[in-house]
């Protein structure tokens, strides 16, 4: 288990895209895809860090080794929920 014991969270958030091919596209078709909302997204980890301007989990922990760090802006969040984390259970 990790020395510090890290929130397991969900986060909702808007996140930025782009479209279109490199070179020319369709002014008509990108207008039309202009009006389309951004996709919302959702993200589960271990919350390694928050402030006021982004939020960073991180997908797989250990005592001294982990996965990813994956940072969102807190301009694109919508909520942040903290989850349960199950206790394993005992082998006797």
């Amino acid at each position: 288990m990790p020395q510090k014991d890290y929130k397991m969270v969900r986060v909702v958030w808007k996140d930025a895209e782009e479209y279109g091919d490199s070179g020319w596209n369709s002014l008509p078709d990108q207008l039309k895809y202009a009006k389309k909302p951004c996709p919302e997204m959702i993200s589960i980890g271990f919350e390694a860090f928050r402030n006021d301007k982004h939020i960073a989990l991180i997908s797989s922990i250990g005592p001294k080794v982990c996965g990813t760090v994956e940072k969102i802006p807190m301009g694109f969040v919508i909520s942040v929920d903290e989850l349960e984390i199950p206790t394993p259970p005992s082998d006797g």
